[in-house]
């Protein structure tokens, strides 16, 4: 698969695969022409990558959980507690953002209220 068609696939731009493959997250292969060709491998590992930057995880700890993945399942438990460190994160972000909906539905819901109220005096 070239980057074009990873880039479609995936919905990352073709600079922002470039990005991940300098900074060692993602692999390619190059075809005798030079262009990038992913493998299946390199796909599934896109997939991963891209899930944990939609999960907030950042560069840097993406780059220690690939770090310790390499070193087997010796590393399972760090493994475990980076990614638990992350889900406390987004959970976090979590309530914030249910927070913020409610209070957006109660703006709405009292502005339709007013726009009600306005429209009942106006037929009276």
């Amino acid at each position: 698969m070239t980057i074009g068609e990873a880039s479609a696939k995936y919905d990352i731009p073709c600079p922002t695969l470039r990005f991940y493959e300098k900074e060692g997250l993602i692999k390619s292969h190059r075809k005798k022409s030079g262009i990038r060709d992913y493998t299946e491998e390199d796909c599934r590992q896109i997939e991963f990558v891209t899930c944990m930057r939609h999960a907030g995880l950042s560069i840097e700890a993406l780059k220690e959980y690939l770090s310790l993945f390499a070193k087997g399942d010796k590393t399972i438990p760090l493994r475990i507690e980076l990614l638990n460190k992350q889900k406390e994160e987004l959970l976090e972000k979590k309530q914030a953002i249910e927070a913020s909906l409610a209070r957006l539905e109660y703006k709405i819901s009292h502005y339709q209220e007013i726009l009600l109220m306005e429209k009942g005096k106006e037929t009276k």
